[in-house]
């Protein structure tokens, strides 16, 4: 313990080889390894050794002694924040305030992660896609109750040989607690009814309550509205909302987990556009009625490892001549877990969405611009800690048209 803690002040104060001549110590000869960096601490006033004139390096310390040479070190300018929080008990009785030096020393954490890419569309969307990539997360505590958080993703474009790239700043939100109301603000996640409405990011504030029933609500502006209605490569059609807000509320009963909510996609604008040069320029806009949509779901576990998902959505006074209902059923057996080898999963999805119940949907296939009924399998496994493969079918078909749309997408996850 007094090895790591020697190299571990040295470095600190920064040490160099042969500062001070004298040998304060009769146990530390010249040559040791250890001599350059003991003379010094000792010249510097960190450590004592005992009072017959040895240093004691083969002896056991208590937390009280070592509290006391961190307080010597931090009151030469030495950088032992981690140190100061692990002992910061015994610091405090010997006068030395140290609160929140954890919290200090690690302050901010970056995280992130790499994923390739590649999806076959079939039937009547033939093509391909072949992307990259790139997020970095970072992470900021503010104090005791509040964090920032940031996303910053690059996405490459591999279908064609001009180098496609964007990058942009996906995420950036504070999340922390006001009284007992969790709140988060800022460009945030926004997840409904299980990514089957909505699944993407929203400028806004989402504001629970509660642990085993909690009640949310949240007030934001949609930053990505999915795919147009109709377009070619000249025109196309949106429709376009301005705010999203409502309320849901999550229950857990036993082994089932239970959820109901209410969401209005409000100030629709059915809008045209026409390509000009390089770009869409926007026709005409028209006004549109709200969407609102109610939703019911459950899950829960019909065997180890074997979970049953179920949701409904009903859309109201919205796209009047469709099917306003959306239903969809999920069956997934363990799952592939990022920090484990070996570990697998298997998955399976039904839906019958009609499109007043699709915003921005979670899928990976193509799922069409009118709604859509048909299914999904897929499967993850991880090859190694860290390193994650998905491959995914969807066999979906559009339900204004009948178009045919197929699609096998995979993907290989790096996580750091």
């Amino acid at each position: 313990m007094k090895k790591s803690l020697v190299l571990a002040m040295a470095m600190a104060l920064g040490v160099t080889a042969s500062a001070y001549a004298a040998n304060p110590f009769s146990d530390v000869p010249a040559g040791h390894w250890a001599y350059d960096s003991i003379n010094k601490l000792a010249a510097a006033g960190v450590i004592e050794g005992y009072g017959d004139s040895t240093f004691g390096g083969d002896k056991l310390m208590t937390r009280y002694e070592m509290a006391q040479i961190v307080a010597k070190a931090m009151a030469k300018g030495a950088n032992v924040d981690k140190l100061a929080a692990e002992f910061a008990d015994e610091l405090d009785n010997l006068g030395v305030r140290v609160a929140n030096l954890e919290k200090k020393a690690d302050n901010v954490k970056i995280t992130g992660n790499i994923r390739y890419s590649y999806a076959e569309k079939d039937g009547d969307i033939d093509g391909f896609s072949n992307k990259l990539r790139s997020r970095i997360w970072v992470k900021g505590q503010i104090n005791d109750d509040w964090s920032y958080t940031g996303m910053l993703e690059n996405n490459q474009d591999f279908t064609n040989n001009a180098g496609d790239e964007d990058t942009k700043f996906q995420r950036a939100y504070v999340d922390g607690k006001i009284g007992g109301v969790a709140v988060e603000a800022g460009r945030l996640p926004l997840n409904l009814v299980s990514g089957n409405l909505y699944d993407t990011r929203a400028d806004g504030i989402v504001a629970s309550y509660g642990k085993d029933v909690k009640v949310t609500g949240f007030y934001a502006k949609p930053t990505n509205q999915g795919k147009a209605l109709f377009g070619t490569s000249v025109w196309k059609d949106e429709v376009e909302f301005d705010n999203v807000y409502g309320v849901k509320v999550d229950a857990k009963m036993g082994v089932v987990a239970a959820t109901a909510g209410y969401t209005v996609f409000q100030d629709g604008a059915f809008n045209e556009y026409y390509k000009v040069g390089d770009k869409f320029a926007l026709l005409r806009s028209l006004d549109m009625d709200d969407n609102k949509i109610w939703n019911a779901g459950v899950a829960f576990d019909v065997a180890k490892n074997l979970n049953l998902t179920a949701d409904y959505m009903r859309a109201t006074d919205y796209d009047e001549g469709f099917d306003r209902d959306g239903y969809v059923v999920g069956l997934s057996y363990a799952g592939a877990k990022a920090a484990k080898a070996g570990s697998f999963g298997i998955y399976g999805k039904y839906y019958d969405q009609g499109r007043a119940t699709v915003v921005a949907h979670t899928m990976n296939g193509e799922y069409g611009n009118h709604g859509f009924k048909g299914y999904m399998v897929g499967a993850n496994y991880t090859f190694a800690k860290n390193i994650v493969g998905a491959v995914e079918y969807y066999d979906l078909e559009d339900k204004l048209d009948s178009s045919d749309m197929k699609t096998l997408w995979s993907q290989l996850v790096f996580t750091f």
